[in-house]
């Protein structure tokens, strides 16, 4: 059985950068996609940032394009996440998840194994 453990997150001042790996363990791990979403407070779950798994196609919601490059090590099983310009809305729990099948989707729902989440903040 596949698991996804997140690492990488903690507490940084608005303009700084972290970033967020998602390491997968299990016998086998082929995933079509991997993705990044996150949950702040009051608000609903969104999607961050997307990669084939294989083809290294990307995909980004628009409030991070440009700042939160999605990256994959596929002999390390992990997945990244360098977020930059950081900015306190950004502050959230974030998750990885990996979805088996096609199409690409930015939908929590297509996504079957997910990790427990890191805490990302970013103070004034």
């Amino acid at each position: 059985q596949v698991q996804l453990v997140e690492s990488g997150g903690g507490l940084v001042q608005a303009g700084g950068s972290l970033r967020l790996s998602c390491a997968a363990s299990g016998r086998t791990f082929s995933p079509y996609a991997m993705g990044w979403f996150r949950h702040a407070p009051g608000k609903e779950r969104e999607f961050v940032a997307g990669i084939v798994w294989n083809a290294g196609h990307t995909y980004y919601a628009d409030s991070v394009k440009g700042r939160f490059p999605i990256s994959k090590d596929n002999a390390k099983n992990t997945v990244y996440l360098q977020m930059n310009s950081l900015e306190p809305a950004d502050t959230a729990v974030y998750y990885c998840a990996a979805d088996y099948s096609p199409p690409l989707s930015r939908l929590p729902g297509a996504y079957d194994d997910w990790g427990q989440g890191t805490q990302v903040t970013v103070s004034s």
